[in-house]
């Protein structure tokens, strides 16, 4: 698994690319010696097995009928559209378009997957506090962070060539790039940004079995944990769903199966009214 570093010193305020931000002129030499800790402590870490890391995933038989990713599990996943005008060429984008519609009679196919790396750092980090080293307690969390994504990163890379680019040869910097084909977008993010959906989705991998679970909030516990869908549409692109309209979210409604005022709440930072 690859470390994208550059989010590691962002995480602590330290902007730039890696690895040119170790040569920074200003916080060049602070990068450095962060560099250096946590990897002294990422080695402890490793050979002490105080962290562990676990993974589950799944492709289903799928098809999309209108914005809803429907999987012949029975499980379905309703999607958003972009509401507001956008330019010529450039269409409204919903994650269903990127799945075969039912009607085409065509067969497809979506994974869903859960990752963490954060099983064990709840009791690192408080032996750390006990310590009153609050350093390593933060760089711990951090690292953790780090590590779920890089094991997302290498478990999306596994999936790809076993199930639809058996060919693919990237390098660490395309991966980190992105550079292939397909997205794995995380719901409660820009595309999909209804954090309730974890709650299908972490039934449907048996999330749970591998010690994750979510709060009533629907935040992902550990902490260091990656979960949402893979989409293997040669166009799939992530994009921003933006501002929606009261049309939309009650049409969303009914097909998540809630009331209005529980998706107005769920999706309040994206809606384009007042629902007060």
């Amino acid at each position: 698994a690859v470390i994208d570093w550059t989010f590691f010193f962002s995480a602590w305020e330290l902007k730039g690319s890696y690895p040119q931000i170790l040569d920074h002129a200003n916080f060049g030499p602070q990068a450095r010696e962060l560099f250096t800790d946590a990897n002294e402590l990422l080695d402890e870490i490793v050979a002490n097995g105080s962290l562990q890391a676990r993974a589950t995933y799944g492709f289903w038989r799928a098809n999309s009928e209108g914005d809803d990713i429907v999987l012949a599990s029975g499980v379905t996943l309703p999607m958003l559209r972009q509401q507001a005008q956008r330019g010529e060429g450039d269409p409204n984008r919903s994650l269903a378009d990127y799945v075969a519609p039912v009607e085409t009679g065509l067969p497809d196919h979506v994974g869903a997957f859960a990752v963490t790396a954060g099983l064990g750092s709840d009791e690192l980090v408080k032996r750390y506090e006990a310590e009153h080293d609050d350093y390593r307690a933060i760089m711990v969390k951090a690292l953790a962070d780090r590590l779920a994504e890089a094991c997302a990163e290498w478990l999306h890379a596994k999936v790809r060539r076993d199930w639809y680019a058996p060919d693919e040869q990237l390098t660490n910097e395309d991966l980190i790039a992105e550079r292939y084909r397909g997205i794995r977008p995380a719901f409660g993010y820009p595309a999909c940004p209804d954090h309730v959906l974890k709650r299908r989705l972490f039934d449907l991998v048996g999330a749970r079995e591998i010690g994750m679970e979510l709060t009533e909030h629907c935040a992902m516990l550990p902490a260091a944990s990656v979960s949402g869908i893979y989409l293997a549409h040669p166009a799939a692109r992530y994009f921003n769903v933006g501002r929606i309209g009261k049309d939309q979210v009650e049409d969303y409604a009914r097909r998540l199966g809630e009331s209005v005022t529980e998706a107005e709440r769920w999706l309040r930072p994206n809606l384009a009214y007042d629902p007060d």
